[in-house]
């Protein structure tokens, strides 16, 4: 019987360790000038790792990737069989003014992709930067919470919430975080990434 209970319990661990997150965005996931380690996947699979979550996180980041880029390779991205995907893109269509239509629609193509193969979606939310104008800010900040509620998607409503605008945590560019402020943006967002998991 012990035996038997023992078998049981390590296929349940087995199990737990197929578990994988894709990050999937642009230079903010995938750690732009930052060392082998310091990104956002990396981090945050350390502290999943560190509350005894088996859990693989997979660095699908592209510097400089807009969410047409983004639409383009996600097929192949998902090669790795993910059973979640934080889809973290948009900020560079702002900064490029990009019709927001054109970013709404390329997003909720990228998650009706994503729910018919089943896998759960951390929608990473993004804000306009205030030089694109009200109007403008007006039209893209609305795309996150109406696509999440659309498709009845976890949303984090803004990736860079507590960094952005926070010299001490940001590179010299003002734009991409540091190691430090990559720890800021794992500690805020994990209990979304654990809802989403549980």
């Amino acid at each position: 019987m012990l035996f038997g209970a023992l078998v049981n319990l390590t296929a349940l661990k087995a199990q737990a360790a197929d578990y994988t997150i894709l990050a999937f965005g642009d230079s903010l996931t995938a750690g732009y000038r930052l060392p082998q380690g310091d990104g956002f996947p990396e981090q945050l699979e350390k502290k999943l790792q560190a509350m005894d979550r088996d859990i693989r996180v997979i660095n699908a980041g592209v510097s400089g990737d807009t969410t047409q880029g983004g639409l383009a390779r996600l097929n192949w991205a998902l090669a790795d069989k993910p059973d979640m995907v934080i889809l973290e893109l948009g900020a560079n269509d702002a900064l490029r003014g990009i019709e927001p239509t054109l970013t709404r629609k390329n997003l909720d193509q990228m998650i009706v992709q994503l729910k018919s193969n089943n896998i759960k979606v951390l929608l990473a939310g993004m804000l306009a930067p205030p030089n694109m104008g009200e109007e403008y800010a007006d039209a893209f900040n609305a795309i996150y919470p109406t696509l999440a509620k659309t498709h009845g998607v976890t949303l984090y409503p803004f990736f860079l919430e507590g960094v952005a605008g926070h010299s001490s945590l940001n590179l010299d560019d003002g734009i991409h975080p540091t190691r430090e402020g990559v720890s800021v943006i794992v500690e805020r967002i994990l209990p979304y990434v654990l809802k989403v998991i549980d």
